[in-house]
């Protein structure tokens, strides 16, 4: 099974190609510019690079976020025409498992995506032998919170994505660890593993995520109270 996936949910551009059981090839660039300027053209000289024709793609997988409003919409709908256009599945893939994954470790992950102020992304996971189970779900919370929850587990904890440093600076915890940092942020190769247990979409079910109401849902509400 031939598998393309692609992260635009940050400022990471990244693609990766997985078949039976082997990561093809993986490509991510920390960009100023819109994600929409880089990722088809990253993906077509990936699959180049591994010698792969678009026609022999068995399923695409994305993040659906939470993360960049611009980005996650620029990813989905690269997707969605895709998967259209070449008659094959996508899977819709939480930005933050996605980062469990990319962490390389078997135990409790916790990724903190940076929000606004002191709030974060935030999910817990214990990961085991390519599989996931959710400890505390995905939501939007303050540090402090997420801080208090953590200490009850009693465990190791990893900690990833782009809030995890200065988590780990405030709190200073003896069970916390950060992933190494070139582990760090989105990769497309974490939400192809993600993806691997997951149910497969067709291009009409495949949705954003974002984990919390975007401008124009608060405009309207803000029009309908007013």
């Amino acid at each position: 099974m031939l598998i393309l996936g692609i992260d635009t949910s940050g400022k990471t551009a990244a693609v990766a190609l997985y078949e039976n059981g082997v990561m093809l090839g993986q490509s991510g660039i920390y960009t100023v510019k819109t994600q929409s300027q880089v990722i088809l053209p990253m993906v077509k000289q990936l699959m180049s690079d591994c010698s792969r024709d678009f026609s022999q793609l068995d399923l695409i997988a994305v993040s659906k976020g939470p993360g960049s409003y611009t980005g996650i919409r620029i990813g989905i709908a690269a997707v969605k025409a895709m998967a259209l256009s070449l008659d094959i599945p996508c899977c819709g893939v939480s930005t933050l498992e996605g980062l469990a994954f990319t962490a390389c470790y078997d135990g409790i992950v916790c990724p903190v995506m940076k929000a606004r102020k002191d709030l974060v992304y935030t999910a817990v996971y214990k990961i085991n032998d390519g599989k996931s189970e959710i400890l505390y779900n995905e939501q939007i919370i303050e540090t402090d919170e997420l801080d208090k929850y953590l200490r009850t587990l009693g465990e190791k904890i990893i900690l990833t994505g782009d809030g995890a440093e200065d988590f780990f600076s405030k709190y200073e915890y003896e069970s916390y660890t950060l992933s190494p940092v070139h582990l760090r942020l989105q990769s497309a190769a974490g939400i192809i593993l993600a993806s691997l247990d997951k149910p497969h979409q067709t291009d009409d079910d495949l949705q954003a995520s974002y984990l919390q109401i975007v401008k124009a849902e608060k405009d309207l509400i803000k029009a309908q109270q007013g």
